[in-house]
């Protein structure tokens, strides 16, 4: 077994049960790529087992802290059936669900998605690349499926010396599927669409947008950044007069058309707009429209904290301009799935935001992804998204 021995210090994280081993915090040791070391401190002490990655600045990822633990076949079985048994104490209400969510299941870089009788995966880490035939024989065996999609062409595959990769794993069919979600239906493409497909993340967030427009009987409503018409779907649902729609996306505009069609509401309720969110937002302020809902969920500004000082910017204008364009007891919902912003980072900029723009409102609550995109109290970082919902003061 090759061994990773650490610098003096550097065992600290390991010790707290964080997974991530950076190059910087290793004095010796390697591997192949995907292979399982042992990983040892400064002084010789077991840590835990991990895949190495030749090329990640994550040069390790920890499988186990258990040193009697052996990294095989029935490891692979195991951890999957404690990922499902943990979804079936969620309450989702959809037949859309992440089943695996990399390292909060103990799974570095392996996302799973169930849509109906459709497994969609991404094998991001070097680990689970190497694993990935075991891996996807369980996946089947434990969810009684036969057919398994492969979506491993998001950019932190490169980081990994990994080529992209997309196509079926297991079985064969159409890509083009509908999935459930509370009251509603939305179409999604796994082969093209975003992530697996679609953000499954977001569905507690567009239930509580559809009551919200229940409640409050929304009768202009904003959704920028819209994808494939999510919150534009559940906003009608909730019983919202019209909806803008936008994105810099003609096919993803074209989806959400198909999608709302799809639930029976009448085209006339709907406006959608190919163009581009920051300058339409200039354009309405401009014009003096205004609106009493508006939803900001805007693509990943920020993916370290590397990233963060440019991306503070970009929300910041964002949020700024919809303050502007938000009518007095009007609510934004705003996100932010950006990992390297924090959620205490988030809440300043949205509050310096709405100073710039002249504007003051109550936070009503705080979002995040849905519970089957679990964050775990050693891995902080699982955290990637976060949402305020804001009501402008009268």
């Amino acid at each position: 077994m090759k061994t990773l021995r650490l610098r003096a210090g550097k065992e600290r994280s390991l010790l707290r049960r964080h997974p991530w081993i950076f190059e910087s915090a290793i004095e010796r040791g390697g591997g192949d790529s995907g292979e399982t070391v042992r990983v040892e401190g400064h002084d010789g002490q077991f840590l835990g087992w991990a895949a190495f990655s030749p090329s990640s600045k994550i040069r390790a990822r920890v499988w186990s802290f258990d040193e009697a633990q052996r990294i095989d076949a029935a490891f692979f079985s195991r951890t999957i059936a404690l990922a499902l048994q943990a979804r079936s104490r969620f309450d989702i209400q959809s037949d859309g669900m992440r089943l695996v969510h990399g390292e909060s299941d103990g799974l570095p870089g392996l996302i799973v998605d169930r849509y109906g009788d459709t497994l969609v995966a991404q094998f991001t880490s070097a680990g689970v690349e190497r694993w990935k035939a075991v891996i996807a024989d369980a996946l089947l065996a434990h969810t009684g499926l036969s057919q398994l999609y492969e979506r491993s062409d998001a950019s932190s595959r490169a980081l990994e010396g990994l080529p992209e990769a997309t196509g079926w794993l297991r079985g064969s069919g159409a890509t083009d599927l509908v999935l459930r979600e509370h009251g509603w239906q939305l179409a999604l493409d796994i082969a093209h669409g975003h992530k697996t497909g679609f953000y499954l993340d977001q569905r507690d967030s567009r239930k509580r947008f559809a009551d919200h427009a229940k409640r409050l009987q929304f009768q202009r409503v904003l959704n920028c950044f819209c994808y494939t018409g999510g919150f534009t779907v559940a906003a009608l649902s909730g019983g919202a007069a019209h909806v803008t729609s936008i994105d810099s996306s003609g096919p993803a505009i074209a989806q959400a058309a198909a999608n709302v069609a799809l639930n029976g509401f009448a085209p006339e309720r709907a406006h959608f707009m190919d163009a581009d969110v920051n300058a339409s937002l200039r354009q309405f302020a401009q014009a003096g429209k205004t609106f009493d809902a508006i939803v900001l969920d805007p693509p990943k500004y920020a993916p370290t904290v590397a990233h963060a000082e440019r991306a503070a910017r970009a929300y910041k204008d964002i949020n700024r301009l919809a303050f502007k364009i938000l009518e007095p007891g009007g609510v934004l919902f705003t996100y932010s799935c950006s990992g390297g912003i924090s959620a205490d980072l988030f809440h300043k900029i949205v509050a310096s935001a709405g100073a710039d723009a002249g504007v003051d409102g109550f936070i009503t609550e705080r979002m995040g992804g849905a519970p089957d995109h679990p964050m775990t109290i050693s891995f902080p970082e699982g955290e990637y998204l976060k949402g305020l919902v804001v009501m402008r003061k009268p």
